[in-house]
């Protein structure tokens, strides 16, 4: 029985039938089962040792404006979720809570990350997750990039710190970064207009970023 595309799906029709092989196997041929494209796994870290913090409010408001936007796969990590053998020399003497910290942000679609800032600069332990990171890993990779600090004096650690970092890596860095200071938020949320619609903003970049990375995925996988 001859094959009849449809659609350019590689899926064939029984000309008996009429119905297409997902539907219905043809004498002869292997059915075709559709997969479903899985849900963008979206990596969010907050970079300090302390829970609850500010800095881990932050990312989460973030990947919850992502996930208002489309359908994405959140993971909230900080320090606390990579306990204190993340300040291990080597890779490979991570214990199991930091090495999956370290798996996770490698395998992850997208990423939201955060600081607070100590003395002008990321934390130290911040830039120590990221030394245990595959620079090959992370090329391509949409970030958002977000901070939080004492004052307005910390805000430009951002474009002057994390944004140098990244593009190390060869990252795809949204353009719009995010800072709150202790007047910008209460309770866990954003209290200022001006940090929201950054917020809001960063989002909306990082989901058009997620959509350029899978149709270069698809292009290269074509």
């Amino acid at each position: 029985m001859r094959r009849r595309a449809l659609g350019g799906l590689g899926i064939c029709a029984c000309p008996a039938s009429g119905r297409a092989a997902s539907e219905r196997t043809c004498p002869g041929e292997r059915r075709v089962v559709s997969v479903k494209p899985s849900l963008p796994r979206v990596v969010a870290f907050s970079g300090s040792a302390k829970r609850p913090s500010r800095t881990r409010d932050l990312v989460t408001a973030v990947g919850a404006e992502l996930g208002r936007l489309r359908r994405i796969e959140l993971t909230v990590f900080d320090l606390v979720d990579a306990g204190p053998g993340i300040g291990a020399s080597l890779r490979a003497d991570l214990p199991l809570p930091a090495a999956h910290l370290i798996a996770a942000i490698e395998g992850a679609d997208a990423l939201i990350v955060g600081t607070p800032v100590y003395q002008g600069g990321y934390a130290g332990l911040f830039k120590h997750v990221f030394d245990f990171v595959d620079p090959a890993r992370m090329a391509g990779m949409p970030v958002v990039l977000t901070a939080t600090g004492g004052g307005l004096r910390h805000a430009l650690v951002v474009e002057h710190g994390l944004r140098p970092l990244f593009g190390f890596f060869a990252a795809h860095v949204a353009p719009t970064s995010v800072y709150a200071g202790p007047e910008d938020m209460a309770d866990g949320q954003i209290t200022d207009a001006t940090v929201a619609a950054r917020l809001a903003t960063a989002a909306v970049e990082l989901a058009a970023l997620l959509d350029v990375a899978r149709a270069i995925d698809a292009g290269a996988a074509a």
